[in-house]
Order: structure tokens, then sequence, then C-alpha cells
């Protein structure tokens, strides 16, 4: 991001992330998923992958070795001192968060919801009054396992 002078943002929206997982890798509450790598390489193509996934090397294809001296320092390759820290040494280790169910999580992409230009229809609802409901019978059951039937009809309540 550093490099190509990106907001988080504009860095998500290249990558056609969720801005959400980009804030949540910087702030170092996830881990880049393989998504998220394999985005990152496939829309920046001069991205070494050895870099991005261990910190070693150079951060740019074809950029001579780090140890190798740099005979063209002239703003088109990095020097061992402007080198960009890779996208892992941004990030605090933290402790994983144990999973109830033992589940893994997916980050998920979501799309903006489509407008959709729909008339609403008027509709008028009909009320219907429920039947009057009667107590036809009630029955007591007992520990000793005995039980008594009252009907409301004969016994008045």
């Amino acid at each position: 991001m550093d490099y190509e002078q990106l907001s988080p943002s504009a860095f998500a929206d290249k990558l056609q992330l969720g801005r959400a997982v980009v804030s949540h890798i910087l702030n170092g509450r996830n881990n880049p998923s393989l998504d998220v790598v394999t985005r990152i390489l496939s829309k920046m193509n001069n991205i070494n992958p050895e870099w991005l996934l261990t910190g070693s090397g150079n951060m740019l294809k074809g950029q001579p070795p780090v140890n190798a001296p740099s005979q063209q320092n002239q703003g088109t390759t990095l020097s061992q001192s402007q080198n960009p820290p890779d996208l892992f040494s941004q990030n605090n280790i933290s402790t994983p968060i144990p999973q109830a169910n033992g589940e893994y999580r997916k980050e998920i992409i979501v799309e903006q919801p489509k407008n959709s230009d729909e008339i609403a229809e008027k509709q008028t609802v009909i009320y219907k009054e429920a039947p009057i409901r009667k107590i036809n019978k009630i029955i007591i059951y007992y520990t000793d396992n005995t039980f008594e039937i009252f009907h409301p009809d004969n016994n008045p309540l």
C-alpha cells in the first residue's frame, strides 16, 4: 500500500475486497487469508511472492538481491534501506480465538444491494375474528399416578 501510495480503502477497491477485510488485517484482528494473498499477487504482478509470504528477498520482482550492491538506484528500484516491510511484519501476532464448534471462519465479500424500482402494491388486510373457544375438560395428574377429570358444564368454576 505504501509503495503504491494507496489508502486502505483504495487498496481494498483495487483488490476487489471488502474494506472491512483490509481494515481487520491492518488492525491485527485477522491475518491475511489465502484469498487475500492470491488477490494481491494476481492484481499486483510486480510483487515478489516470497517477500509477501515470508518477508525475505526484495519486495518487487526483478530487483537485484538484497545482499548485492544496487547498480541502478535512480528511483526505479528500491535499495535495501528503502525496502518497505512486508504485509505480515506490520501485524502483531495475537493468540487465536478458540472456535466453539471447530468451524473455520472465511472472509466473505459482501456485494452492494441492487436497488429495485418495483412499485409497492397496496393491499388491504382483512382481520377475521377468531371463533370463541370453550374449555372442554381439565385433567389434573397427581404424583401417585391418579388423576381427576373436570368438565366445565358439570362443575361450576
